[in-house]
């Protein structure tokens, strides 16, 4: 299985730095193919470090859209999001589901569990992130937002109670490495590679990855 980052590694996760940023988001762009959108940021106001939204309760400080129209701002151009980054170093990298890619949501107990499985089965993953808020998404081809609930039903759990959510248009997800407030930053569970550039159907990961949510539901 491509590079699986432990639950012991939280202690190694970066700090968000400009230049790693405007770097990244132009290589998502340009190599993956993948819109990128400039969130929100951390600053220091008064000595505490806040979202740059000015919302001293932001539940994702650092890590949403700055502005409403997000979506539309979404860009596939290396050069428009260097240009982006350049404007704001310290912006957020935030990915449009629901375009090149959909993402399964899981608590991430279930996402190792999952990977685990998956391993065994010797399933193609596509890309997974892992959240400072103990959230794993994996990256599948789009149209899993739209069928996922029903595929799981099937399989005879209902979403909201095993926890298991699927995003796609109008939805996104934050790309590493951007830092979510104090919690820390958004890593690479399964790191894009040229093996995986090419993402599966939500059918063919759907199964460990509902059973995975199921068990731990039920604990």
């Amino acid at each position: 299985m491509e590079e699986t980052i432990g639950v012991t590694s939280a202690a190694q996760i970066p700090k968000q730095r400009g230049e790693a940023l405007q770097d990244t988001a132009v290589r998502y762009a340009e190599e993956r193919h993948w819109d990128v959108v400039a969130g929100t940021w951390l600053e220091y106001a008064g000595g505490v470090e806040r979202c740059s939204c000015g919302d001293a309760g932001c539940d994702a400080p650092g890590a949403h859209p700055a502005r409403e129209d997000w979506a539309s701002q979404a860009t596939g151009s290396a050069t428009v999001a260097r240009r982006l980054w350049q404007k704001q170093p310290k912006a957020s990298i935030l990915l449009p589901t629901g375009r090149t890619f959909d993402a399964i949501d899981v608590p991430e107990t279930a996402g190792f569990l999952a990977l685990a499985r998956m391993e065994r089965m010797r399933l193609t993953l596509g890309p997974v992130t892992r959240t400072p808020d103990r959230r794993m998404q994996f990256f599948v081809l789009p149209g899993a937002a739209a069928k996922g609930p029903g595929l799981v039903r099937k399989l005879g759990w209902m979403p909201t109670a095993i926890d298991l959510v699927t995003r796609g248009e109008g939805s996104y997800v934050a790309a590493p490495p951007t830092r979510c407030g104090a919690s820390g930053a958004v890593q690479w569970a399964c790191r894009p590679t040229a093996a995986n550039r090419w993402l599966p159907d939500c059918e063919e990961i759907i199964s460990p990855l509902a059973y995975a949510c199921g068990s731990e539901a039920r604990r």
